[in-house]
Parts: structure tokens; C-alpha cells; sequence
């Protein structure tokens, strides 16, 4: 499985409602430093929604790298129908942080 896959794979066990961010995805796929190959990963997923590239942030919960409907304000509004808490413009983390 390759790299994109793991990271894709990963993304479709986030539930609802909570975000994991691109370092946590890179370290449970065992990559550690890959946060940057995540977010390309993201950038190319093939299978959104099942694979909720949106589910996935900053490590301070901001919001990066969406490209579905207009982008940044699109991914929010997607998050916040799922219940995720925001705190301005990021996501507080330590409600809906994914804690696997």
C-alpha cells in the first residue's frame, strides 16, 4: 500500500464530528515527519467524501488546503454541520481533537 493510500485509509476512520491533524495522521501511518505528504495526499484524494480529506487541520486547528466548492470557508462550514467546535477561525482541538 503506498503512502497515499495509508494516509487516505487513515482519513476514513475519523468519525464525524472530530478532526485529526496532518502530523497525527503521519505518525499513525507510522511517518512521523510526514505531515507535509499528508496534506498532499489530502490534495489528491480521489474519493471525497468517503475519504473526508476535510476532517483533517493545522496542528493549531487552523484550516489549510481545500479545493471542493470555495475552498477554506466551504471546508468550515462542512466541519461545523458535523458538530466540531470552533474558536474563531480554528478548530478547538481539544474538544474535537480525534483521540483513536
Amino acid at each position: 500500500m503506498t503512502f497515499r493510500e495509508q494516509a487516505w485509509e487513515c482519513i476514513r476512520e475519523i468519525p464525524k464530528g472530530k478532526v485529526a491533524t496532518y502530523g497525527q495522521i503521519a505518525r499513525r501511518i507510522g511517518n512521523p515527519d510526514a505531515a507535509r505528504a499528508v496534506g498532499l495526499a489530502m490534495k489528491m484524494n480521489p474519493d471525497a467524501p468517503r475519504t473526508p480529506c476535510h476532517r483533517v487541520v493545522a496542528s493549531d486547528g487552523s484550516l489549510h488546503g481545500y479545493s471542493a466548492g470555495d475552498g477554506i470557508p466551504t471546508k468550515k462550514k462542512m466541519l461545523q454541520a458535523e458538530g466540531v467546535v470552533f474558536v474563531g477561525d480554528k478548530v478547538n482541538l481539544s474538544i474535537s481533537q480525534w483521540k483513536p
